[in-house]
């Protein structure tokens, strides 16, 4: 009998071995072929930009080919579908901002369950959100803008691109906070937004910083502030929202990696190694930071517990706005 309980344990401890083993060997020779990043939003925004960099570090450390594929709707949605759906090889990565954890409560019925059919790899990069108005508008200061919105004749329009946009969750708590009224145009596309900000037809937006940098530099856009706890590398002369008077403010976009559910811990493992080794680059940091992105870096299981605390905050926050998308 003793001899049987031995046999046993024995087959049990070198099936162990074998699959650990076959994890190592899958890490070691992971990618075998072609990876895609897919991203939800459009070529020439802060996700584009940041998946790029990803994606071109990747290609050179795998000797493999890494591609981003722009999925561009729904909010991102289209995008988390393709990735929730696709095989769990390793083949198919997602890097999203924020909105993959505000969409969980936004929209009635997702296609997917977030938390169920991905699984979260790390945090990559962050970035202010600035408040801006046109450079022709008077308003100096934060101050002078909310003393502007309360006055008379001071009703203010601020635009976003669209219902849940990262601008309008930022946008919502800063009227909120401040007690300001203000009438929200949504936009289809961020072109259009700016265009109709650098001419006055709205007056107030917040947006990512890395979209908005040029429009501060050539002038035509007056940033007031930025949303995030500490002041950008970019604009050190530029305060917080919270330096600037409205107590108690802080707001970032985050972008985070994802891989389908089921894919290796080996796997998932690697793809954090080497874009936390990406990421240590002097070259990568400068590129980033020309963007107006702080790198992150963090562990899956890390990232697992800041994503699922990021859906509670924001689930509050459209349950308390209102907001809903069918």
């Amino acid at each position: 009998m003793m001899k049987r309980k031995t046999c046993w344990w024995s087959r049990g401890w070198l099936l162990c071995a074998m699959l650990a083993a076959a994890a190592g060997t899958a890490a070691q020779t992971y990618p075998s072929k072609p990876v895609r990043i897919v991203i939800g939003f459009a070529a020439g925004g802060s996700v584009d930009v940041l998946a790029r960099i990803v994606a071109q570090k990747l290609g050179e450390f795998w000797g493999q080919s890494v591609i981003v594929e722009n999925r561009v709707g729904a909010g991102g949605n289209i995008a988390t579908e393709v990735a929730a759906k696709s095989p769990a090889d390793g083949s198919t990565l997602l890097i999203h901002t924020m909105a993959i954890a505000v969409n969980v409560s936004l929209y009635k019925n997702l296609p997917f369950d977030t938390q169920k059919d991905l699984v979260p790899i790390m945090s990559v990069a962050s970035t202010n959100g600035v408040l801006l108005m046109p450079a022709s508008q008077p308003v100096q200061s934060v101050r002078e803008l909310v003393a502007l919105a309360k006055s008379p004749s001071g009703k203010l329009a601020y635009g976003t691109t669209g219902n849940g946009s990262s601008g309008h969750l930022f946008m919502a708590l800063f009227l909120s906070t401040t007690g300001v009224d203000a009438v929200h145009v949504p936009y289809k596309n961020i072109s259009q937004l700016y265009t109709d900000l650098i001419s006055g037809r709205i007056q107030v937006s917040i947006n990512t910083l890395p979209g908005a940098i040029p429009h501060i530099n050539s002038g035509k856009l007056r940033a007031l502030a930025v949303t995030g706890g500490r002041r950008a590398a970019l604009y050190p002369d530029m305060p917080t929202l919270r330096e600037a008077g409205v107590s108690g403010y802080e707001a970032l976009t985050w972008y985070g990696a994802f891989a389908p559910a089921g894919t290796s811990g080996a796997v998932v493992s690697k793809v954090n190694t080497d874009i936390q080794r990406l990421l240590a680059l002097a070259e990568v940091k400068q590129r980033l930071a020309g963007a107006g992105l702080d790198p992150q870096g963090d562990t899956p299981e890390q990232f697992t517990k800041y994503f699922r605390d990021e859906i509670a905050k924001w689930a509050n926050v459209v349950k308390t706005t209102g907001m809903q998308i069918e």
